[in-house]
């Protein structure tokens, strides 16, 4: 979820999201690597400006009912920073949990596919973002913060400035940094997390901190003799930000409501299980899997 005050400090980073990408272009340029694409650029700058305007929409929408919600609140937590270190460090916790969940739920993974769709790996990347998130109910992650105490306002500008770290891990052009790897999240281990590759696939959800992936089995860390290879398994082959946001969902709701006789708990495992069921189908030679996936 976002708002007002996300919107406002991921402006005020703008200019720095800009040197880097202006240094990471120059840099790339003169090792004769061609990674910057100005149709893409025009992709990820839409989908990002679309991102942005949903969660405007969704906030207003829903601010009332996070204000419904902070009244049960466990504590009455002051901002303090001890209180502001901690609230960093939760919503950390529930980013890891959020972001795994998206890779396993195909409900969330119809939104979060936008975002690794790309078959290159630069700063531009982290604009990837899709205007579906408030459908597919990423601001459930952040609701137990509220109930235990911190303002609804406060918990916005906390995901938005995890958001804002995490533009930093979208590069080629950072190696491996020392002690760094073994607490937070890195260019390194995000470029795990971005690949393709059997070896790679599902790992490193982190957000800021990487030892939660550490901590639950899920890090992998990246190996000189493997090549990375970037996206998704079934490219989507187009520049237009809206084929980028709703191919999936195309696919999610053609399976789930299916004409043919599909039981229902099937119906409800294309919305809410693993993506790889949906993968599976589009496998199969029933009519529905005819359609065109990208």
């Amino acid at each position: 979820m976002g708002s007002g005050w996300e919107s406002l400090t991921l402006v005020l980073l703008a200019p720095i999201f800009f040197i880097c990408m202006v240094l990471e272009y120059r840099l790339l340029r003169k090792r004769g690597d061609n990674d910057y694409s100005l149709k893409e650029l025009l992709c990820n700058f839409s989908l990002a400006g679309l991102h942005q305007a949903s969660d405007i929409i969704a906030t207003l929408l829903l601010m009332p009912f996070f204000l419904w919600l902070y009244q049960f609140r466990v504590f009455d937590i002051s901002l303090t920073p001890l209180s502001i270190i901690i609230v960093f460090i939760l919503q950390d916790f529930f980013y890891y949990w959020f972001h795994r969940a998206s890779h396993h739920v195909h409900w969330l993974w119809a939104s979060h596919i936008s975002h690794h769709s790309s078959e290159r790996m630069n700063f531009t990347t982290a604009f990837r973002q899709s205007l579906t998130y408030p459908l597919s109910g990423m601001w459930l992650f952040w609701t137990p913060l509220m109930l235990l105490g911190y303002p609804p306002t406060f918990v916005v500008v906390v995901v938005a400035l995890n958001l804002g770290f995490q533009f930093f891990v979208h590069t080629r052009m950072v190696g491996k940094l020392g002690w760094v790897e073994h607490i937070f999240n890195t260019p390194s281990h995000h470029r795990v997390h971005h690949a393709r590759n059997p070896e790679y696939i599902d790992r490193n959800f982190a957000g800021v901190l990487i030892v939660w992936d550490k901590l639950f089995g899920t890090f992998v860390e990246e190996r000189n003799d493997i090549k990375i290879d970037y996206g998704i398994p079934h490219a989507v082959n187009s520049w237009n930000p809206f084929v980028a946001t709703f191919h999936q969902w195309r696919t999610l709701f053609r399976l789930a409501l299916s004409p043919t006789k599909t039981p229902l708990s099937k119906r409800m495992a294309y919305l809410f299980g693993s993506p790889k069921i949906s993968d599976d189908a589009i496998k199969d030679h029933s009519p529905i899997n005819t359609m065109n996936k990208n």
